[in-house]
């Protein structure tokens, strides 16, 4: 009797433990009350866009030089975009009245812009167009300007992304053949931007650079013996605010070139007809810009799949 109440405890025992052992195995099987992890989720990727932008100005300051006399502008633009944003290509247009009057300068450009983290590189080349233009002669047949002003940019540019609240800057553009004069041009920058706490899409920003610029070409002046070009410094600081597709800039431009230096620069036609020499096209001014910017994906157009 003792042995088969021994056998029937041991046989209880382990049935006990099997069905122990058992739930636990099934209960190893159900979510935890903590949740189970989620599936990683693959990184979306838009590849292709349009962006589009429009804007309004009070002035087309370029680099501390005025391309409008002092008077407002319309540009318009749109940039092909590929695989993120990686690869891009586009073409931009705006009004201008310069020396040798063509009805409007239009830009093409194209480049590489990776990321790594919070750092931004771009890397591209620009070509600036002004179709219909003439050579500025005057009565006493004077050769004033080149002929034909296009000419041909390569650029570098680096940022750093503080947390979305500070951006740091980087600059670098190279011409060899400045506005059509033979002359070397080579424009660098540092620029910064701070998303002000207190108001989201208002922010601060400026930029000071140089100009480097090298010496004109005799046989493309005609008349004009070979000058060296002024170099100068260049400088902007002003407040923006964006809400949703639309941004209001505030912003002053200023240089450190003389009247003259800036008549060497651009042939100003009142500087010829005057004969002063002169040009107030460099020197100080505020200028005010409402633009428009959108995304074909913003708006379900190739959205990132």
């Amino acid at each position: 009797m003792a042995a088969l109440k021994t056998s029937g405890l041991l046989t209880g025992f382990a049935l006990s433990m099997a069905l122990t052992v058992s739930g636990a195995a099934l209960a190893s099987d159900l979510p935890s009350k903590k949740g189970a992890p989620p599936p990683p989720v693959a990184p979306s990727i838009t590849w292709f866009d349009i962006a589009v932008s429009v804007k309004g100005m009070t002035d087309y300051n370029f680099r501390g030089i005025s391309q409008t006399d002092r008077k407002p502008a319309i540009q318009g633009g749109a940039e092909l975009q590929f695989y993120d944003n990686l690869v891009y290509a586009g073409v931009y247009a705006s009004n201008v009245d310069l020396a040798t009057r063509p009805p409007a300068e239009i830009d093409f450009y194209a480049g590489i812009r990776p990321k790594f983290g919070p750092v931004t590189v771009d890397v591209g080349v620009w070509q600036y167009y002004y179709p219909s233009e003439k050579q500025f002669i005057d009565t006493a047949g004077v050769y004033w300007t080149p002929r034909n002003t296009d000419y041909t940019e390569v650029y570098g540019k680096v940022s750093y992304n503080f947390e979305d609240k500070l951006i740091l800057g980087a600059n670098v553009f190279y011409a060899w053949d400045w506005l059509g004069t033979g002359a070397s041009g080579t424009y660098a920058s540092v620029t910064a931007k701070y998303n002000l706490p207190f108001l989201e899409g208002l922010s601060v920003s400026g930029e000071f650079g140089h100009y480097w610029l090298g010496t004109t070409n005799l046989a493309i002046w005609s008349t004009v013996p070979p000058t060296n070009l002024p170099d100068y410094a260049y400088w902007n600081a002003g407040v923006s605010y964006t809400w949703k597709n639309l941004t209001a800039d505030v912003r002053y431009h200023d240089t450190n070139l003389s009247k003259t230096e800036c008549f060497a620069l651009t042939a100003d036609p009142r500087g010829v007809n005057s004969g002063s020499g002169r040009s107030k096209w460099c020197a100080p001014t505020v200028v005010a810009t409402l633009s428009f910017d959108i995304t074909a994906s913003s708006v379900g157009i190739f959205a990132p799949k």
